[in-house]
This record gives C-alpha cells, structure tokens and sequence, in this order.
C-alpha cells in the first residue's frame, strides 16, 4: 500500500516500520500542528503539558477529558500527518479507559499513550509523582486494547516509575505493559545516556523517547537516539517554549518603543500568517459556492 492510500493510522504503523529514528514536534494548539506538519514533519504529537498551560494551567492534570478530545478533533481535522495525543492516566481507572478510547477513537488520532501514574497526574518532570500498582496498570492497557475499534490505531503504554521505583523496575513495568497488548513502550523521564540505552535494548517492543529540554532527561542527538534503537521520538515543549520566548520578545519591544518596527524582520509576514492556516483553499470554497449569492 502507497502512502497516498493510507489513512493516518496506517501511515503511522508505516512510519513505525521503517527502523528508522521518527522526530515528532510537540503542538499545544490547532496553528502549531499545521505549522509542524508545514515543515515537513510526518506527524505531530499533542502535548497534555503544552495544552494546560495555553489555558493557563500547569500540567497537574486540570483539564478534563473532553476538552481534550475536543482539542485532538479538531487538530486531526486540521492536518492530514498522524496524531498522537497524550491521554495521561486515563481520566480514572481501567473503566474511565473504555469510556477514554472510545472518545479518543472518534476524534481519528493515529496514536495515544497511557501512563500510570495516579490520576490526576502530573508532568513526568516534575518532584512528587505517585504511581498505581502494576496490576491496575496492566489491567488498563488490556481494556484500552480491548475497547480499539481499529487496530491500526497505536497503544503506547508509559512509565513513570522511574523517579519511585528505579529504571530496571520501570522498564519491567513497560514490558508487562507491552505483553498485556500495549504497542509502543515509553519508559518516563531516564536520567542519563546510559539509562536511556537501556531502554530499547531491553524493551520487547519498539521504543519512545521524550526529549524534553530542562527536564531530567539528557536531549541527545537524533543519530544517538537512533544508534540506540529508539523508533520514535517526541519533542513536546519546544514550540511551546519558543512562543513564549518570541511573545515576550515581541511585547517587551511594543511596551518600549509604542511599536514593533524594530524587530518587524523576525516576525511572520502576512502571508506567513494566511499560508499557516490554508486561507487560499477556504477562498477557493468561498468563490466556488458563494460567488451567486
């Protein structure tokens, strides 16, 4: 099957199979997927921490399931690359998981990843994070595997027991995980370039990582990522952290000078802003159906 026939699930299984390191950028809102996959990206990760904080709150698991479901809607309407979207813990307990699938799967997402902390959760970053036990967790990825409609559809089973019971205990963990039907193992928040080998050299099933800069995690290069065996990779916050930089940038040159006529070269033209959101097609569509009216 060519990739202009596949749907975006089955290009992400595709992208999975090549045996090749995949990067793919963190979006917090609907723009930034579009500008992720404008640049060439074959999939765009939506980031739970990156989405809490557009609305104003930390990543301590705030926001409810529908307002994130809603987010994932319409930014698979948005782009045609794969989705992949963080589902935290679940919302609840293995049955809050069926009801969390369901909804997940109506949206199109290409992919999920379930993590087993207690709900509600927190950035696998930040100090004081509690974990269920490995049963509870194992039962949750088997009725998330259960509830899938579409199999094409990507399961990635997350740890966060590193920071409480160590790396071998969080990487068994992922390994039951993956048994129990899981498709992609994600063990949270290692804490150096050999915590991270050992990841993929041990896990049964293909390997994430989460280079998250200023967290625990070294951000190694893509070739040492890829040396390692790792098949994807995800890079929440670095879009994030770059709009926040360039907003202040921008804002603290209008308070100063009454204008932005200092830095207008780094900023988005125009057309810059119309092309990021496909304005010429939804003109095309106003000519086409409108132009009797």
């Amino acid at each position: 099957m060519n990739q202009s026939s596949m749907n975006p699930r089955q290009k992400l299984r595709a992208l999975l199979a090549r045996k090749a390191y995949a990067i793919v950028p963190g979006s917090y809102d609907v723009l930034t997927a579009r500008l992720i996959e404008l640049a060439g990206f074959e999939a765009v990760y939506l980031t739970g921490g990156g989405y809490s904080r557009s609305n104003g709150y930390p990543d301590i698991g705030l926001l409810t399931m529908t307002e994130v479901t809603q987010w994932i809607a319409r930014t698979v309407d948005a782009v045609e690359i794969p989705v992949i979207a963080d589902m935290d813990a679940g919302y609840g307990n293995a049955l809050n998981v069926i009801r969390s699938v369901r909804e997940y799967e109506k949206t199109g997402v290409a992919a999920f990843h379930l993590e087993d902390q207690v709900s509600p959760k927190k950035c696998g970053h930040y100090e004081g994070k509690l974990i269920v036990s490995k049963a509870e967790m194992v039962g949750k990825i088997k009725a998330a595997v259960d509830t899938r409609r579409d199999a094409d559809m990507v399961i990635i089973a997350r740890s966060d027991s590193r920071a409480i019971e160590g790396l071998q205990a969080s990487i068994d963990r992922v390994n039951a995980y993956l048994e129990a039907g899981a498709d992609i193992g994600f063990v949270e928040a290692p804490q150096s370039a050999e915590e991270l080998a050992a990841i993929p050299r041990q896990l049964i099933k293909p390997a994430l990582a989460n280079i998250f800069e200023g967290g625990k995690t070294p951000p190694l290069p893509k070739k040492d990522l890829e040396a390692m065996g790792f098949r994807i990779g995800i890079y929440p916050s670095q879009t994030h952290r770059a709009a926040i930089a360039a907003a202040k940038k921008v804002l603290a040159v209008l308070k100063r000078d009454g204008d932005t006529a200092a830095i207008e070269s780094e900023l988005a033209t125009f057309n810059d802003r119309e092309d990021a959101v496909n304005s010429r097609h939804w003109r095309e569509l106003e000519t086409k159906y409108l132009k009797d009216v």
